[in-house]
């Protein structure tokens, strides 16, 4: 077969149109991120919203390629998961104040050695991890059933964006306007934080977090404020601040224990049994996690390939010879990371090396964990390699956060990128043309997130981070605390033994220690928004419409909630820092 012959399917499916949509759109989706990661202290995937937003925008270009449509996505999304390890890490040295010790160089010095050796591992992994595995990757399947079933037409596209231009107005009426408040039936209880959000963002995450998280998510709110705060200090066993400490700490080790369990039975324990199979000496065979599923999925039939797959397919190069063309540019990748750890970060050579080889660590465990449950702890991740860091080197406090900033960037993007292969393999688009997008969307997504944290950082001050700012940073204060030191060694102990054992269990602990954690408003908020999911399901099926397609409508129109207000969010910042530079 000619080289011409082998690079059509690149050219048909990696085009001037959809770089050009999927570079404005990265734009967007990425300082969003920022903004969603920081204010509601998680960050849902947004893979089914780029994917819609995607096929909608090439079909008013005048495209319908399926593959297209998928590459589009890929480089729209690629920044959020940089942005989302950069505001579940860095926030930290704002909330202890220390935030003029990070010049914004750093920052994105940060961003981009995470970028670079997060792509490095997803092109050594990808054939492995996607091509040999029978890893679920339920992100990247879902993405895939949405192009496909999106590109029958439909109202799509206008529940989508008419979603989002309501979240916007909600916004600029509530935070520019102030026609709308921003916290409703507040009730004065010792030590609890109680009242409504008014944030459609806030109600879109509990629409679509799942009943089943939000009934752990609850019990934790209830049990923490309700319990340990409100009755432990009415009962006199601790005062209020006592108590609140406990609370923070215990979250923490919810949180934290979540991780551990994750690495034990979603890494480690598929990679021990597949060590003790048979021919487990072959690394080029076998599959990981097939014995530990956490998504069920219902078997689907047998579907002939399509035109675009049959041509994709007869255009692949082996997966061995396209990863030999690429030892080069991927050996230069890892030495610019480590010389932007050397020389931009300070880290002596020692650090740079641990920090480099625990970079692939990671990212190998965060490809399994989403691949395995749709889960990737990225935060968890870069917290164990700084605290590693912290044991054996002199590094400094802020050092510390840059070692778990460049782990949670790297191991975010392996997380998306493998699920982007798995969509990829499902549908049948070009492994080389998606990895060369993610890699256009994660490199713009890097400036573009260090970007945006500057801009709310000017916006609103350091002093707008923390468990009780204008931007809570879950992640970041888990970091923060972890560092500074912990309010309760023993809440925190229990928290972590307990969060591990539950996670085994089949408990989703992190939502457990998300409600402990969080203040009591943003629970009960985020909890009105499955009330909301509870009501349209019971409202649709007795109008008779179809539970498929009533299911896809919600998750379409929270997530045109969820990314209107976002955007609109980082509007309004943007336009704070623009009238503050006019006016000085």
């Amino acid at each position: 077969m000619s080289s011409n012959a082998r690079r059509a399917p690149l050219r048909g499916q990696l085009s001037p149109v959809g770089i050009l949509i999927g570079c404005v759109g990265c734009v967007i989706i990425t300082a969003s991120s920022v903004y969603t990661a920081l204010k509601m202290g998680s960050l849902p995937w947004p893979t089914i919203f780029t994917s819609i937003t995607a096929l909608v925008l090439l079909r008013a270009a005048g495209r319908t390629s399926l593959n297209e449509a998928n590459i589009t996505q890929v480089i729209m999304s690629a920044g959020s998961m940089v942005a989302g390890g950069l505001a579940f890490t860095i926030p930290g040295v704002w909330i202890l104040g220390a935030g003029d010790d990070v010049s914004m160089l750093e920052m994105l010095a940060v961003a981009l050695a995470g970028t670079l050796l997060g792509l490095v591992c997803t092109a050594l992994i990808r054939r492995h991890f996607v091509d040999e595995s029978d890893l679920e990757y339920p992100i990247g399947r879902a993405a895939a059933e949405t192009l496909l079933a999106s590109r029958a037409g439909g109202q799509t596209g206008s529940m989508l964006f008419g979603s989002m231009a309501v979240a916007g107005a909600w916004c600029v009426a509530r935070d520019v306007l102030g026609i709308i408040p921003a916290l409703v039936a507040q009730v004065p209880i010792p030590g609890v934080a109680t009242g409504l959000q008014l944030s459609p963002m806030r109600w879109a995450v509990g629409f679509l977090a799942g009943r089943r998280s939000i009934i752990w998510w609850t019990v934790g709110a209830v049990a923490g404020w309700f319990g340990i705060v409100w009755a432990g200090s009415a009962l006199g066993f601790w005062d209020v601040a006592t108590a609140q400490g406990i609370v923070s700490s215990l979250g923490m080790g919810l949180m934290m224990g979540s991780g551990a369990g994750v690495v034990i039975k979603d890494v480690a324990l598929p990679l021990l049994g597949r060590l003790r199979a048979p021919g487990s000496a072959n690394i080029d065979g076998g599959s990981l996690g097939e014995d530990f599923p956490q998504v069920p999925h219902e078997p689907k039939a047998p579907v002939a390939p399509s035109r675009e797959l049959r041509t994709a397919r007869r255009g692949k190069s082996s997966p061995r010879s396209s990863l030999r063309r690429m030892r080069s540019p991927l050996a230069l990748m890892v030495a610019a990371a480590a010389l932007v750890l050397c020389f931009a970060l300070g880290f002596s050579p020692l650090v740079c090396l641990v920090v480099v080889a625990l970079s692939f660590v990671t990212a190998v465990m965060s490809a399994q964990s989403v691949g395995q449950s749709g889960i990737d702890p990225m935060e968890i991740f870069g917290l164990i390699v700084l605290l590693f860091v912290a044991a054996f080197s002199a590094s400094t406090r802020v050092q510390l956060f840059f070692v778990a900033g460049v782990i949670a960037v790297a191991c975010g993007l392996a997380g998306d990128v493998m699920s982007d292969f798995k969509t990829g393999q499902i549908i049948g688009t070009d492994p080389h043309a998606m990895w060369t997008g993610q890699a256009i969307g994660a490199l713009l997504g890097t400036f573009v997130a260090v970007g945006a944290m500057a801009v709310l950082v000017g916006a609103y001050g350091t002093d707008a981070f923390g468990a009780d700012a204008l931007f809570v940073a879950a992640q970041a204060n888990v970091v923060a605390t972890m560092v500074s030191g912990i309010p309760s060694t023993a809440a925190f102990a229990v928290g972590l033994a307990v969060g591990a054992a539950l996670y085994l269990a089949g408990i989703p602990s992190m939502m457990l220690g998300l409600g402990v954690y969080l203040p009591f408003y943003m629970s009960i908020s985020t909890v009105a928004g499955a009330v909301v999911r509870w009501v349209w399901d019971r409202v649709r099926a007795a109008r008779g419409a179809d539970t498929a397609q009533a299911e896809e409508a919600g998750v379409v129109v929270a997530s045109g909630v969820l990314g209107g207000e976002s955007i609109v969010g980082v509007i309004i910042a943007f336009a704070s820092v623009a009238a503050g530079l006019a006016g000085a």
